[in-house]
């Protein structure tokens, strides 16, 4: 077992006496929410073998109060064996209140309504004039290892060997080539397998270039969320990654799932990436010892409830300047919601937009929608955008010079406008010191502390008063030294939020 998931000695009121405690502090924690509903129903385990593999799953959304979703599945079969509590969480997370979907995998585009005819997703078609960087990626895990929670070292280790049979396939197929990425150290190596030396490892060098490029994934080992499960165990054993030849298929293996499979590519049509994808996962399952993980409900099983079904995200950077003329991407995220899409950062969650407006655009759902459902939402949600980027910019457009020079009899008199004492007195506003003191105060100290928490609670307060004009100062307070806030409003990934990032509840009544 992952060294993030041992349960140690529990017992069912232990363990829905926590769950009442962080409930108390995060009542959107969805974890301790189902927990303590199956304590009041009777159904939490009881038998010590039962309990500890419910615990090993919730381990991570009890030990961190800030979580979302705090539940990662341990093995492929969690989500059957355990279906009392997944249940729950995937019905609340996907919004299925009956409990009555099952998810299906299609990626044909053949009959899909809302799409030009024969399918062919060109951007220039709807106006695009520059190209698009697209990236869809994928989680896949093998019904031959624990989900990565769960994994030993020499698990991890014996995984990326079972993978390095595959990646040599790709490798020497014309249509892929490429080369394999590894950071397993050669001690570990000769531990587990015999062999002298790994032969894909790199330096730590090489590595910072390929993060830096956006090809490998991050250390793992410092979120919070992921080390408690287990899944950021053993650090870096078993972790790389194969990138073909074009540098445009690339698949993860060790990261929050056994494999992230992914294409990215520069273009105006939105079916190359897809495709291509589509074809590579035929292909790699289709290799000898690999099986993917699925389930009768849930479709593809990954270790986070969330990324259940697809599996997939895929995303486009567009160009919205006119709906971040602003400088935040609020507008654009007010704008997307309604058609289903998520907006982040270029750079992922929790990240800014370009400088020139660019924002990452990426669909919502992932379980009990299709593939096809997903490019067609993407296509459509693209399209309906660029309308809004559009009536935005026409909004901003000056009104004529002769309409704008009313006379000035016709203006409403001095004495109708509202008298200054009723406008919020100037002393009211919040001092640039005051900002700057609150918020060293807050990145300075230790996020899991108590007080800590104690002292979000009072700037939550401070903040609904003093509204946007606190927003702006903060920000500027951000910028300048570098930082961002971390606190319960990180979710669900427990990672820095800027306060341009803030939800619109910590600001209004």
């Amino acid at each position: 077992m992952g060294a993030g998931a041992s349960a140690g000695e529990i017992t069912a009121d232990t363990v829905a006496g926590k769950a009442e405690e962080v409930l108390t502090l995060n009542p959107d924690n969805r974890c301790v929410k189902y927990l303590l509903e199956m304590k009041n129903e009777g159904t939490l385990p009881t038998e010590a073998a039962d309990l500890a593999r419910l615990y090993a799953c919730a381990k991570t959304g009890l030990e961190n109060v800030d979580s979302g979703l705090g539940c990662y599945a341990m093995d492929p079969k969690d989500y059957d064996d355990l279906a009392l509590f997944f249940d729950k969480v995937c019905n609340d997370y996907h919004n299925n209140p009956a409990g009555d979907k099952t998810h299906v995998t299609n990626w044909s585009l053949e009959g899909v309504e809302g799409l030009p005819e024969g399918g062919v997703l060109d951007m220039r078609e709807i106006g695009m004039t520059d190209e698009l960087s697209m990236r869809v990626r994928v989680g896949r895990n093998l019904t031959t290892f624990p989900l990565p929670g769960a994994m030993t070292k020499a698990d991890r280790v014996n995984f990326e060997k079972t993978m390095q049979a595959a990646f040599d396939v790709l490798i020497k197929d014309e249509a892929y080539g490429g080369q394999v990425f590894s950071m397993t150290p050669n001690d570990v190596w000769k531990e587990v397998t015999g062999d002298e030396e790994n032969p894909n490892l790199i330096t730590t060098e090489k590595y910072d270039e390929l993060v830096a490029a956006h090809v490998m994934f991050k250390d793992m080992a410092a979120d919070p969320f992921l080390a408690s499960a287990g899944i950021a165990s053993d650090w870096p054993c078993g972790r790389g990654c194969y990138q073909s030849a074009d540098g445009g298929f690339i698949i993860w293996f060790g990261e929050e799932d056994q494999l992230r499979i992914m294409c990215m590519a520069k273009g105006f049509l939105l079916n190359d990436v897809f495709d291509r994808l589509n074809t590579a996962l035929k292909y790699v399952e289709g290799i000898d010892g690999i099986d993917f993980a699925t389930s009768g409900k849930y479709g593809y099983v990954t270790s986070c409830p969330s990324n259940l079904g697809t599996g997939m995200r895929a995303s486009v950077h567009v160009k919205v300047p006119n709906l971040t003329s602003d400088g935040t991407d609020l507008k654009a995220k007010e704008a997307a919601k309604p058609l289903g899409l998520s907006v982040r950062g270029t750079g992922g969650e929790h990240t800014p937009i370009g400088a020139d407006g660019t924002i990452d655009l990426s669909p919502s759902n992932r379980l009990f929608i299709t593939e096809a459902e997903i490019i067609t939402k993407l296509y459509n949600g693209i399209k309906l955008l660029m309308e809004k980027e559009a009536a935005a910019g026409a909004a901003s457009v000056p009104a004529p010079a002769a309409e704008e020079a009313a006379p000035a009899e016709e203006a409403a008199p001095a004495e109708e406008a509202a008298p200054a004492e009723e406008a919020a007195p100037a002393e009211e506003a919040p001092a640039e010191a005051e900002c700057r003191d609150m918020w060293d105060r807050t990145v300075e100290a230790p996020s899991s502390s108590r007080r800590v928490q104690r002292k979000m609670d009072e700037d939550r307060a401070y903040l609904r008063t003093r509204q946007w004009a606190l927003r702006l100062c903060m920000t500027d307070r951000a910028t300048e030294t570098g930082t961002s806030l971390r606190g319960p409003c990180a979710r669900p990934l427990g990672l820095p939020v800027t306060v341009l990032d803030f939800p619109d509840s910590w600001l209004e009544p």
